[in-house]
């Protein structure tokens, strides 16, 4: 969504190729419902430090008769709920449709994000219009894609909406029971993941991890004709949030044009005509919020509001005014909803978000915030061939700056010196794009170009975490028009994506996600770990009521990761993660991004691994080793 925005940028050195998504193998014909079994191949379950456990099996084709019509070949894992994302060890279909004018011999593969196979075989179709439906299961987590082709008749499976000819996608769900101890959380806002783009779809959140999305109280959506419309007592909330299992983010800025100088509807681009009746009607939406959470959220402590967005893009006012504008949505709020948390300004980049900060602060506007809210973005297109760390090594002290870790560390600094310790900083939208110019079609995106989203979806929502956020918002759902790939599903209905879009498949980024929220959620930052070597980043986390530490790690090479020459998934660089005192030996998890664990010895209280550009999660117990070897944010105090 930030493409459009201008930050200083660098060149990207083209060597090393990756290694891309989709294809598999070709085997031999079997016999018509015989000769599928198949279980996960080990190059599947491989990694640079080891083997994960997990596997897949699809068994026991059976073929029926279909309607005549449609593509030489499509494939499907339907799924209830609509999210084609199944929790790990359930049993799910797998559905090939073939219109053949002879009998033939489908080989099929399913292949992880990186292209290896993980499960193949073949089954023979009759002539005609038939269907055949394996039954799948697997141990093994995170995103695959399905292909097949005709021994004789060839063919790929077709393109679907956004998703690309060749491939039929769908996520297994980690389960992380025994390896991630259990949380218990004693306040409902100790989860840390929201999301935009999938309100109301409950099954979509959960099978992410997500516990809070944005819901909107602005003027302009709550009264957009007129004055004193907006009954705080009359049942405006979305029925989706009574289940009290998804927390609300309050949305406030927007004008009706009735309130606006300009006669339009404005997203706080100035002051209203009425600042009175501002704060009026913000005493109203805190009287609404403060009996919500009451009643659906008990364990909720506070309610948190965001009252302007992007105001880098949309306020044309004077920095004077902006203050003025958060005094009377602050007392307006407080004056009904006095535990309430109230945050701004969500620039688009945490860098742009800090020189307001740094701009104003003498203005008093500390006075009128509870919170930072900020925006995540860091470069004129944040995507897989501008990653977060694209930056971080420049030789240039300028334009490292501008990286997102640094940035981050900036902004930290800036809360605790000119504001005050403690305070709450939201990360309240990021997200990660195909890159600038492309286009969706049967050959784009690739396997390689999805793969490398998914780790730099990852490894920027670790950073904001690792760097002091308290919470992150994944941005999108499904792929929507205008701005290519920001989805972290395909929307398989719409070639160019649509907003709101129900049928769906996993992206790597989805099944990440997945993964990222199971493993870190319920969690405090203790910080970014000392000396790591260039190109090696590391955060480590400590599960709330002083569990289990967590610690993500991988590396980034400039070198290694383009668009021309690939994303590359085999680039690693080895290095040593304290995990124990010295002189001891034991064993830790290590999981990898999708949520696959393995377990790994340690010597004299150190680790040695082999990271990639996929981030990897070590869990470990001791914790003072952790906490002495990390760098905490500035004045983050965790939850």
């Amino acid at each position: 969504m930030k493409a459009n925005l201008l930050l200083v940028s660098s060149s990207i050195a083209v060597l090393l190729a990756g290694c891309g998504g989709g294809g598999g193998s070709d085997p031999a014909g079997a016999s018509a419902n015989s000769g599928s079994q198949t279980s996960a191949m080990s190059g599947a379950n491989a990694t640079a430090n080891g083997n994960t456990t997990g596997n897949i099996s699809c068994v026991s084709p059976s073929t029926a008769s279909a309607s005549a019509g449609g593509p030489l070949i499509s494939a499907d894992t339907t799924s209830s709920d609509g999210t084609r994302m199944f929790a790990s060890g359930a049993s799910f279909p797998l559905v090939f449709t073939t219109n053949t004018s002879n009998a033939d011999t489908l080989n099929w593969s399913i292949n992880d994000t990186t292209g290896r196979v993980a499960a193949s075989g073949s089954f023979a179709v009759p002539g005609g219009a038939a269907t055949t439906t394996l039954t799948c299961n697997s141990t093994l987590a995170g995103y695959f894609a399905v292909a097949g082709s005709l021994k004789a008749g060839g063919g790929a499976l077709p393109q679907a909406g956004t998703r690309p000819t060749g491939i039929a996608t769908f996520g297994v769900i980690p389960n992380l029971s025994g390896i991630v101890p259990a949380v218990t959380y004693t306040k409902q806002e100790q989860h840390r993941f929201g999301m935009q783009g999938e309100n109301d779809r409950a099954a979509v959140l959960a099978g992410l991890g997500i516990t809070q999305t944005i819901d909107d109280r602005q003027m302009s959506v709550m009264e957009p004709n007129g004055a004193n419309t907006f009954n705080p007592s009359a049942n405006n909330l979305d029925s989706f949030y009574t289940s009290g299992n998804v927390m609300r983010l309050i949305r406030l800025d927007g004008t009706p044009g009735w309130a606006s100088k300009s006669g339009g509807v404005e997203d706080f681009t100035t002051l209203p005509k009425d600042m009175s009746y501002l704060q009026n009607y913000m005493s109203r939406v805190g009287t609404e919020s403060n009996a919500i959470r009451l009643k659906y959220f008990p364990t909720q402590s506070a309610n948190y509001y965001q009252v302007t967005w992007e105001p880098n893009q949309f306020w044309t006012d004077t920095d004077a005014n902006f203050v003025s504008l958060y005094q009377s949505v602050y007392q307006g709020i407080h004056s009904t909803d006095p535990g309430a948390v109230v945050m701004g300004p969500a620039d688009a980049f945490p860098s742009l978000t800090n020189n307001r900060l740094q701009r104003i602060a003498s203005l008093g506007y500390g006075k009128y915030i509870d919170g930072v809210a900020t925006h995540g973005y860091y470069d004129a297109g944040t995507s897989p061939s501008h990653p977060p760390e694209r930056l971080a090594t420049d030789p240039v002290a300028a334009n490292a700056a501008n990286a997102l870790n640094n940035s981050m560390r900036t902004l930290r600094t800036t809360m605790l010196n000119q504001y005050r310790s403690g305070m709450k900083l939201y990360q309240t939208e990021v997200g990660i794009s195909y890159d600038l110019g492309s286009q969706y079609g049967p050959n784009y995106p690739t396997g390689n170009v999805l793969f490398a989203q998914g780790a730099v979806v990852a490894r920027t929502h670790i950073i904001l975490l690792g760097e002091g956020a308290d919470v992150s918002y994944v941005f999108y759902g499904a792929d929507y028009p205008g701005e290519v790939g920001y989805g972290t599903f395909f929307d398989l209905s719409n070639a160019q994506g649509s907003f709101g879009a129900s049928n769906i498949s996993p992206k790597p980024a989805a099944m990440v996600v997945s993964a990222m929220s199971r493993i870190l959620d319920g969690t405090n930052t203790l910080g970014p770990v000392k000396n790591t070597p260039s190109g090696v980043y590391a955060y480590s986390f400590q599960q709330v009521n002083n569990g289990s530490v967590i610690t993500a790690l991988w590396t980034h090479n400039d070198d290694a990761w383009s668009a021309s020459a690939g994303f590359s998934s085999t680039y690693s660089a080895a290095y040593s993660l304290a995990v124990d005192a010295p002189g001891t030996s034991g064993t830790v998890k290590v999981l990898d991004m999708m949520g696959n664990p393995m377990t790994l010895n340690y010597t004299d209280g150190t680790l040695k691994l082999n990271l990639t550009e996929a981030p990897v999660y070590v869990v470990s117990k001791n914790a003072s080793v952790a906490k002495s070897n990390v760098n905490a944010p500035p004045g983050y105090v965790g939850s």
